[in-house]
């Protein structure tokens, strides 16, 4: 099974105190893909928890396929 950096945040996600919460942040950024491509994204995201603390592994580029793993809308996840 291929590693999968979305379902980890799902786990990651999973284990957080309720009031956790995403920033994005508008700095250019890049991310492999597993064939090997590099992906050019102008923004990124990264999870907080509810003190305001950055998790650990928490950053991410594609917030739908976030909201796809936790089994919602993109609308309705907490970014700040």
């Amino acid at each position: 099974m291929a590693f999968n950096h979305y379902a980890k945040l799902k786990r990651i996600i999973d284990a957080l105190e309720p009031g956790w919460y995403i920033k994005r942040i508008n700095r250019p950024t890049t991310a492999k893909t597993f064939r090997g491509e590099t992906r050019f994204f102008n923004h990124y995201y990264r999870l907080y928890d509810v003190d305001g603390s950055e998790v650990k592994f928490g950053k991410f580029q594609q917030l739908d396929r976030l909201a796809s793993v936790l089994g919602c809308d993109a609308y309705d996840l907490p970014v700040r």
